[in-house]
């Protein structure tokens, strides 16, 4: 999903990483693959790559990261993806719905 962007530096993903107990679950539940390890705790190594579903944060155990579920792109993302499979879809000769 790489190719994916909306506007570039206007996501309200935060980490705090003195909360941060390095144990994954943001990793493991992110559409997008925006953290990775880093040591004992995660790293945001792709900001620009958050939808803002509200996937990381609502699985944080101790409440690490704080995001604005529905401020971002994720409805543009999901439509936009939607419509390519569509389009897809239908140049191969089968039904687009």
């Amino acid at each position: 999903m790489k190719e994916f962007r909306y506007l570039p530096d206007v996501t309200t993903l935060k980490l705090d990483r003195e909360l941060c107990i390095g144990c994954g679950i943001c990793h493991l539940v992110c559409p997008h693959g925006v953290f990775e390890p880093d040591g004992n705790v995660m790293e945001i190594v792709d900001l620009n790559g958050c939808m803002e579903c509200g996937a990381c944060s609502h699985n944080c155990p101790v409440d690490a990261i704080s995001v604005n579920p529905g401020v971002g792109c994720a409805s543009l993302i999901i439509n936009t993806w939607l419509k390519d499979k569509r389009i897809t879809k239908s140049s191969g000769g089968g039904c687009c719905c």
